[in-house]
């Protein structure tokens, strides 16, 4: 499933997990689920590390002693612990479909479980080794001249071949009732720009690596040895001036650095040789006359680049990306290339998931609303919902008695503010209007074949967006998704019925632990309405400044705090965390925790006081919810890289971070000066 527009989805994980639960009987099983799974594990804790040390390590540490990363995952928490739980189910109910085969062409059990079928028939796989990609390698292998490379790179970009740039539809930052045509910066086949450009030691390893998992793979398409090795060397070329042409993920979180409303005349001045009226008639946007350029730099070096590389390098660099992008849906051969360079050099995987979890999963990304809507058919009680529900508007009323309160905003801000939260559209379990799949067409043949038609399909959906008004009712994310996210262009959250179950949301568990867990992923979400890109938008959506002078000065000296904060950070080894690029998600994550409290304390009051459980107040249940939450083992490897890519801070910082700051836990746990968790008042961070 691929996130439209290029604005961020603020999500709450750095991954998506897709999941499902029982299909027969489905709410029965749930609720025995429910029942089976502790609302709150206390066999999970460290009794040898004080809560007031580190408060991860002490609610988590037993639990991550005996749970090690399996061989075929680069990180194991509780996000990824409810992902495979469930993909058994998951299993059954693609295999059920792909049984069906009598289905109704086009219905979305026939769309499942062809490309299901399609994707398990390894023997089919095998045999057809490169066959199906071979005419379009032929086509490349065609190309005369470098005038017509418009038609062929609009051609495999729509294929999902990730080549120079990224061409979509997304909203107008700045009238986001319309969808418009956008292009910005991609092309490279490593997950960042610093991958080129660092030279520490770690970095020229995987540059290394990078080159001789190229050369291996032309190799396996038949290159002689030398001639594989030289095409290695043209990728690097042309992908480093890329990289080094491309903005820093930070540079990328200042949307009004992104927002550049570009004549196709202009675009055409950046990049002689390259026709910008025949790239767009291939996408039937003649009548198109601006674009947003989300890094004119950056295509101004794509024009550069397009003049002075050779065809023939350049004829390297496209099949080199077609193989990359398709190698997961072709031979083993391929598979366990890919894997050896992506899964174990850059993410510390060891083993690959079987086959039925790879193809799930493809799945999910291609047609999973589809998939979601099976699912929602014998699943996720209305019980769920309203509890979910009634927990929104809760923490709702709790972030407007926080913004009321707050004293460094001028009335004048605050009332927009509130504004904008109660404007906040809330998107709980499954969409209201099913996206439509007509005219894809799935059937039982190469599986390669089903993800390049699903890919067209999907960008030709995204495509026809432009020029028309938004709609509002759709979904970034499948109804199965273990995660959540906030759309600042939608000024909405969503929060997809993957995620609305134990371990974070249990309807028959105690408040502290619903509001510890979801309570904080809500307020998570909330918050980044107001974190330092969202509080860019307005309450409908578009980039516009809502703040006074001051009160935008002031938001930012105290976001500082936070960057600085976990800028002092060391994750692994010398490395740091990124405070500018985890701002937002810090934020979020202190917001949420705060805002959390406050609903659940509101929950307490009129009500006699609880008794305590397994020796825990309400108040101790809330922070080891949220702490429990978290817990995470990760591969150096897979930290690494999420040092680099990820808004995300680590998992046990998202954990200790945002309790360091907040004073309900001191009282709660008895933190006191000189505690590892303890912050002096001047240093901590309080937003929101």
């Amino acid at each position: 499933m691929k996130l439209k527009g290029t604005l961020p989805r603020l999500v709450l994980l750095g991954f998506l997990f897709a999941v499902v639960t029982q299909a027969s009987n489905a709410m029965a099983q749930e609720k025995l689920t429910m029942q089976s799974i502790p609302a709150l594990d206390p066999s999970n804790i460290d009794p040898s590390v004080k809560p007031s040390q580190n408060f991860y390590l002490y609610a988590n540490g037993e639990w991550l002693k005996k749970n090690p990363i399996p061989p075929e995952y680069s990180r194991w928490g509780s996000f990824s612990e409810l992902f495979d739980r469930n993909m058994n189910t998951l299993h059954k109910i693609a295999s059920n479909a792909a049984e069906t085969a009598e289905a109704k062409k086009g219905s979305d059990k026939q769309l499942v479980g062809d490309f299901f079928y399609s994707g398990m028939d390894s023997a089919a796989i095998q045999k057809g080794g490169i066959t199906p990609l071979e005419p379009y390698f032929e086509e490349i292998d065609a190309i005369k001249s470098k005038k017509g490379l418009e038609t062929v790179v609009a051609k495999l970009q729509k294929m999902g071949v990730n080549i120079l740039f990224y061409f979509t539809s997304e909203q107008d930052f700045k009238n986001s009732d319309m969808m418009i045509a956008s292009v910005h910066q991609s092309g490279l086949s490593l997950p960042d720009r610093d991958y080129y450009t660092k030279s520490d030691k770690q970095s020229k390893e995987i540059l290394s690596a990078y080159s001789s998992y190229v050369e291996s793979m032309f190799s396996l398409i038949g290159e002689k040895k030398q001639e594989a090795s030289d095409n290695s060397k043209v990728i690097m070329r042309i992908e480093k001036r890329l990289a080094e042409a491309s903005m820093t993920r930070v540079e990328r979180r200042n949307p009004k650095a992104t927002y550049n409303m570009l004549t196709v005349a202009k675009i055409d001045s950046l990049t002689p040789g390259f026709s910008w009226n025949e790239y767009l008639r291939y996408f039937h946007l003649e009548g198109v006359k601006k674009v947003n350029v989300g890094q004119p730099k950056f295509i101004a070096e794509v024009g550069k680049m397009l003049e002075n590389i050779s065809l023939n390098d350049w004829k390297i660099y496209l099949k080199w990306h077609l193989l990359n992008a398709m190698a997961p849906y072709l031979s083993d051969k391929f598979v366990e290339e890919r894997f050896s360079f992506y899964g174990k050099t850059l993410s510390g995987a060891k083993e690959l998931q079987p086959r039925w979890k790879r193809v799930l999963g493809t799945v999910d990304q291609e047609i999973g609303f589809a998939l979601g809507k099976l699912y929602v058919e014998k699943h996720f009680s209305p019980e769920a919902k309203a509890r979910a529900e009634e927990m929104v508007h809760n923490l709702e009323a709790a972030f407007a008695q926080r913004i009321k309160k707050v004293d460094w905003m001028s009335e004048t801000t605050k009332k927009q503010a509130l504004i904008k939260l109660k404007a906040i559209v809330n998107k709980i379990g499954y969409p209201d209007k099913w996206k439509s799949y007509t005219g894809l067409n799935i059937d039982r043949g190469a599986y390669v074949l089903n993800v390049i038609r699903a890919n067209e399909f999907e960008l030709s959906f995204e495509i026809n967006k432009v020029g028309k008004p938004v709609d509002r009712t759709e979904w970034g994310m499948t109804p199965p998704t273990v995660n959540a996210y906030y759309d600042p262009s939608m000024n909405e959250i969503v929060f997809p019925a993957g995620i609305l179950q134990p371990p974070f949301f249990n309807p028959t568990a105690d408040d502290a632990v619903n509001y510890g867990g979801m309570g904080a992923v809500i307020g998570h979400e909330m918050t980044h309405g107001f974190d330092d890109q969202g509080s860019q938008f307005d309450a409908r959506g578009n980039l516009k400044d809502w703040w006074t002078k001051q009160d935008a000065a002031n938001f930012k000296k105290k976001a500082d705090i936070l960057v600085q904060q976990f800028d002092g950070y060391t994750v692994l080894d010398s490395l740091h965390i990124n405070g500018k690029l985890t701002e937002g998600e810090n934020i979020a994550d202190l917001g949420g925790v705060s805002i959390a409290f406050d609903a659940f304390e509101k929950t307490l009051k009129g009500k006699p006081r609880p008794a305590k459980i397994d020796g825990f107040t309400p108040e101790q249940r809330f922070f080891m919810a949220w702490a429990q939450m978290w817990r995470e083992n990760d591969t150096p490897q897979a930290l690494r890289q999420r040092l680099i890519v990820d808004p995300h801070s680590p998992n046990e910082y998202r954990c200790n971070g945002p309790l360091s700051d907040f004073p309900a836990f001191y009282e709660a746990f008895g933190v006191k000066p000189g505690d590892p968790m303890y912050r002096a008042e001047d240093v901590r961070a309080k937003i929101w």
